[in-house]
């Protein structure tokens, strides 16, 4: 496991202060506010953390209230809404100098058999034939080394690799809105804890799902100071078991932006096929104001 990994497994070991409340630290990231990927995997171990373990989460919807403040703890406030004979209920607020930042609602089932279908895998090709993320980003002439340095250490926890160029890496011209990568940890991850790949998949899973705005408008991105963003809410369906450790296909689009909002929706595959993962959220995507 290497020591990136090992970090971001303990920065979502929350510390428990009381049944019900947990608080979490923050880590940089590529931009100076709490990742928004962050605050969501660590409310849902917070809410994991009062579930039984054979009730996996199933879904999760979340909204982002205020940007997060990378140096102060973040304490998590679990509701336990409803424990029925199948479906588990918990809500959280993430609260930082006493006013909430994010919400929380997941849902967490028993195991049960039923009807099985999924849309299929779309083609990819083998995530080993890519350019790591450090090869791409050095790649590229225009990134300052300050952007390639903040992108590589937030990202230090995951392998991420882009199908094609990422919108910080070709810019300038409207492209097809969609955009595959694959990834999966840095280092295999000890044990088969459900919760934990299902909490790691939702940590990455903020990392990319807007970029598919940009692309269709020819635009880089925070990295090239051409729109301003961030991301308003987040919904999360768990389908299949998965393992975060093992390479995941986020294969995502973006079927609308308007009113300075944009969608991006996107699925995660098992490298065998399997839909894991459906993701959809908007986010604020912004020009900046000398271009208006």
């Amino acid at each position: 496991m290497s020591q990136a990994l090992q970090e971001l497994l303990d920065l979502l070991d929350l510390e428990q202060i009381e049944e019900n409340i947990f608080r979490g630290r923050s880590r940089a990231s590529a931009v100076p506010r709490v990742f928004g990927g962050q605050v969501a995997a660590q409310a849902l171990v917070a809410a994991g953390r009062t579930v039984p373990a054979d009730r996996p989460a199933h879904s999760l919807h979340a909204y982002f209230l205020r940007i997060g403040d990378p140096g102060a703890p973040i304490v998590y406030t679990v509701d336990r809404i409803r424990d029925g004979r199948s479906f588990t209920t918990r809500r959280v607020v993430a609260v930082q100098h006493g006013k909430p930042i994010f919400h929380l609602s997941a849902s967490f089932q028993a195991h049960e058999e039923g009807l099985d279908h999924q849309a299929p895998m779309p083609p990819s090709p083998d995530p080993e034939t890519l350019p790591t993320s450090e090869e791409r980003l050095r790649s590229y002439p225009h990134l300052s080394s300050d952007v390639v340095h903040r992108y590589l250490g937030a990202r230090a926890a995951v392998d991420l690799r882009y199908v094609d160029d990422p919108p910080y890496g070709r810019f300038g011209e409207p492209r097809d809105p969609h955009s595959q990568v694959w990834f999966r940890t840095n280092g295999k991850v000890e044990g088969d804890d459900p919760l934990l790949h299902v909490v790691l998949a939702t940590y990455v899973s903020d990392m990319t799902l807007l970029d598919s705005i940009l692309l269709a408008h020819g635009r880089g991105g925070w990295a090239v100071g051409d729109v301003v963003g961030a991301s308003l809410d987040h919904a999360m369906w768990f389908h299949r078991p998965f393992r975060a450790d093992e390479w995941l296909l986020y294969d995502q689009q973006s079927p609308s932006a308007h009113g300075g909002r944009g969608l991006g929706q996107g699925r995660i595959y098992t490298q065998d096929g399997r839909l894991a993962v459906s993701v959809i959220q908007e986010g604020v995507v912004r020009v900046p104001r000398d271009e208006d």
